[in-house]
């Protein structure tokens, strides 16, 4: 028994349909009823609301121990440390807030691509409706310009073409049938079917829908896109987990020393606690988030402006340091997406052509040698080119076909042997379009001279059958092996002919063209490799990064193209369908070792990506249709293209290249792993000045004497330096070599043994240097408020002097001193905003300081001097070992 409509269901591809069981429609009464059980046809877009993800910016270890420590100030009546502790967690939460409430409005774009409005059949007449009420069981009538409004089983067709580049990768537009096929065809393959979304190019046809809203094709896309949960970027696991991890050790340093403090009781009970949170304040790096995202920021802007490349969310510019696969579209992105001839053969003689794009520069060659195009060359050429219904123009300097790329490759090289905008010896009579059950074109035009020919391309295995029908001795194995030829190397092959039409021909019919054609010859056409491609390919698996190409298009094709651009020295390729047959664990196997991944669909290139992630990759992923949308978000960090992409992809992606330019990701990898090395150079900076001012209070502490910095003296030194002197990390240039080492591996430490060590003994050499000079101070008489003040720019000068250590592996004092002349500029600033916090009254009321004099100054740049110059000996021991 025959399915009804509302209930074929996927089934729809195998089972064959009488279009004349559609064509009443659906009553309105049952299209009623269906609209209210299923809901009408359209997506619904999820988002967090601000308010949440500001408020969510206060889960953090960090943030705790500040809040924390504002109640206890405010508890003790410290009013103006309460105050500027509390601004610190505010600027902060504001930090965090700005890095994610880029959110994507990849859904709100996806519900923007559904056709607002749909033909139908209902109650035996034809109407147009709201596209929402559409129902499964409706029969739809399509047309060209149409946005298919559902998704559709095809049971008419005449002439329809649909263009499906976004959904599945292809980019010429598929001609759709009303035939059944095999249930298990791949979503590129499914030509009896009209999918959400797409748009009719030619001809027109009805479809029965199977599918509406989140059911669809584009809607389980949208759905992927928003149960996409995206991982935490390298940077942020990093920072996340340093951050709790110090902030434990505080806490836990800090009640040990309030306990002993307590046991012995060295101060009274507020002053002790007042002590402890000067220690927790001192010793948390509380600048860490706000020098991190300036340098992300600084590197977002750079990107911008020198590499045509919009960065959406901070983070994402790091990330593509440490990337270790990147995931690819084909079709342009790694390829132009313009058609080329590249090869011809007529008869015995095989030409070559130069040029590239649909741009008619380029020269047809033989042998290496140009030619003057023969009289049958010249032929061939002219039948490419009349039998055709795409336009080539010249617009805002660029070239772009109207129509189809096959057939813009034609017009692209006619016009290299005869000049573009020259008149056309042919005027067109008729044209028969493109049909897909027949797979040729055909035109009948008359010369100058009165007379017709008939002008046909088409697939190879048409008109190799006229030829023959032609010509008895027609070498049908010849050509056969010719067309294979080419197509193991990845290139579209088609074929041209012609034949004298009679004098009073007025139609072009197929009977005119089946009896027999006289055969011309083949064009090989490509989809041509960017140039700029295959050099960045070089430049990053030479930094350690795979490339893996993803497209909708065929295994055959894609793999040549994959040995052209030099994808890998041995390229593997598996199959969308094949995929979807192996198991959890074959699938993380099969995502490492093959570098191209043919006929997929939406739902596979989210399992690609999920694949290399199980087995620790850090993956980019790189797109422009719709398809891409879920692998996008998915990704560690997903790159659209600015240019063709779609605003579903741009949307869902961290990153745009404004010039689709594939090659600008070798750079932008360089620029995330500078980034990566000054935010790692910033925080092995921070740490230790964090940790002496935390031991110069504990020490206080134990040893019962006066606290000799106060709460807002240690943020003083935390925050206003971390948003200056700091800064001139973001400006370092690019190590040597930094193109020549592997990724970073997935989990692994920020800092490594030595730069533990060197933290360490750098926190204690400041930290004693600073109470040496206090403790002197003291001795000398000079009062509280003088010996803090001396201390604070102890610190600060330290600061200055180990900036120039952490700066650079090289020794501070050798050429490296000056390949960062915006460093100076900082520390003069620096400079001015300690001068500014120890002689204004104002400043001086707030952070409890007081006018020094010259001998003071002197033991702080002392002390500074004695910092650089132990951390440089200690640098010159090790450059010395790695020689």
């Amino acid at each position: 028994m025959k399915p009804k409509p509302y209930q074929i269901g996927f089934k729809a591809l195998k089972e064959t349909y009488n279009t004349n069981e559609f064509k009443e429609g659906l009553s309105t009464k049952e299209a009623q009823k269906r609209l209210s059980e299923n809901g009408p046809n359209k997506l619904e877009a999820h988002k967090t609301p601000k308010w949440k993800i500001f408020f969510r910016q206060f889960n953090n270890m960090v943030i705790y121990v500040l809040i924390a420590a504002t109640i206890i100030t405010l508890l003790m009546q410290h009013y103006s440390d309460a105050i500027i502790i509390f601004l610190v967690v505010i600027i902060n939460a504001i930090i965090g807030y700005y890095q994610e409430s880029n959110a994507s409005d990849a859904l709100d774009k996806i519900k923007q691509m559904l056709s607002i409005e749909a033909t139908v059949y209902r109650d035996g007449q034809r109407k147009d409706i709201p596209a929402e009420d559409l129902v499964v069981g409706d029969t739809v009538f399509l047309e060209a310009g149409d946005n298919v409004p559902a998704d559709l089983r095809i049971i008419d067709s005449d002439n329809l073409r649909i263009q499906e580049s976004a959904l599945t990768g292809e980019s010429n537009s598929v001609a759709k049938i009303a035939e059944a096929l095999p249930n298990d065809a791949p979503l590129a393959e499914q030509i009896n079917m009209a999918f959400a979304s797409t748009a009719v190019t030619n001809g027109n046809g009805s479809g029965v829908v199977i599918a509406t809203a989140k059911d669809t094709e584009i809607g389980k896309i949208s759905d992927e896109v928003s149960s996409v949960k995206q991982r935490k970027t390298p940077l942020m696991q990093i920072i996340d987990s340093l951050g709790t991890n110090v902030s434990y050790f505080i806490v836990a340093a800090s009640i040990v020393i309030f306990i002993i403090g307590l046991i012995f009781g060295t101060y009274s009970l507020p002053v002790l606690s007042l002590a402890v949170v000067a220690m927790m304040v001192g010793a948390i790096p509380e600048g860490m988030p706000a020098t991190t995202s300036v340098i992300l920021a600084k590197g977002v802007s750079d990107m911008a402006k020198r590499q045509n490349t919009i960065v959406k969310t901070l983070p994402a510019v790091e990330t593509l340091g440490s990337v270790d696969v990147v995931a690819t579209d084909k079709t342009g992105t790694l390829t132009k997406n313009e058609m080329t001839v590249t090869d011809i053969l007529i008869d015995d003689q095989e030409y070559q052509v130069t040029g590239t794009g649909y741009e008619p520069t380029g020269e047809i060659m033989q042998n290496g040698q140009p030619i003057e195009a023969s009289k049958r060359l010249k032929l061939f050429l002219e039948a490419g080119y009349q039998a055709n219904d795409t336009t080539l123009v010249h617009e805002d300097n660029q070239w772009l076909v109207n129509g189809e790329p096959t057939d813009g490759a034609f017009l692209t090289l006619y016009h290299k042997v005869f000049p573009y905008g020259q008149t056309n010896p042919y005027q067109e009579i008729d044209i028969l379009p493109f049909d897909s059950d027949y797979r040729y074109i055909g035109k009948i035009v008359q010369d100058t001279d009165d007379n017709r020919l008939l002008f046909v391309k088409g697939s190879p295995d048409k008109l190799l059958e006229m030829a023959q029908k032609q010509d008895a001795n027609f070498n049908y194995d010849y050509w056969l092996q010719k067309v294979k030829q080419f197509s193991a190397e990845g290139k579209r092959v088609i074929a041209v002919g012609y034949e004298e039409a009679p004098k009073n021909a007025d139609e072009v019919t197929h009977e005119m063209i089946v009896d027999g054609l006289n055969f011309l010859g083949l064009a090989a056409i490509i989809d041509p490799p960017r140039e700029e491609v295959i050099e960045s390919l070089k430049i990053m698996r030479g930094a350690g990064v795979e490339v893996k190409m993803i497209t909708g298009d065929n295994a055959i094709t894609t793999k040549a193209i994959g040995e052209k651009l030099g994808l890998a020295d041995e390229i593997h390729a598996i199959t969308g369908p094949e995929w979807d047959k192996l198991s959890d664990e074959e699938k993380v196997i099969a995502a490492d070792e093959n570098q191209v991944f043919a006929r997929t669909t939406p739902s596979n290139k989210l399992e690609i990506i999920k694949a290399l992630q199980k087995n620790n990759k850090v993956t980019a992923m790189t797109g422009d249709g719709v398809n891409d949308a879920p692998a996008l978000k998915r990704a560690d960090i997903g790159v659209a293209m600015g240019i063709k992409g779609t605003d579903v992809a741009k949307d869902s992606a961290d990153m745009i290249l404004t010039d689709d330019n594939f090659a600008t990701m070798s750079s932008a990898i360089k620029e995330g792993r500078r980034i990566f090395d000054n935010i790692k150079k910033s925080i092995l900076y921070l740490l230790p000045i964090s940790f002496s001012e935390g031991l110069i209070v504990a020490y206080a502490i134990l040893t019962k004497q006066e606290i000799p910095l106060q709460p807002t003296q240690l943020l003083w030194i935390n925050m206003v330096s971390a948003i200056t002197i700091q800064f001139a990390l973001i400006f370092e240039p690019a190590e040597d070599g930094i193109m020549k080492r592997s990724p970073r591996k997935t989990g692994s430490k920020l800092m490594n043994r030595h730069d533990v060590f060197q933290m360490t003994y750098v926190a204690i050499l400041i930290a004693a240097v600073s109470l040496i000079i206090d403790i002197y101070l003291n001795n000398q008489g000079v009062g509280e408020v003088i010996s803090s003040t001396t201390m604070v720019n102890t610190l600060i000068i330290g600061k200055i002097f180990y900036l120039f250590n952490i700066r650079t592996p090289k020794l501070a004092l050798s050429k490296e001193l000056l390949s960062n002349p915006k460093a100076f500029v900082f520390v003069g600033l620096m400079i001015l905003l300690q001068i500014f916090l120890t002689y204004v009254p104002f400043m001086q009321g707030i952070f409890y300081t007081g006018s020094i004099g010259l001998v003071e100054w002197g033991m702080a740049i002392a002390a500074g001097a004695i910092v650089l110059v132990v951390t440089e000996f200690d640098k010159l021991i090790r450059l010395s070992i790695k020689r």
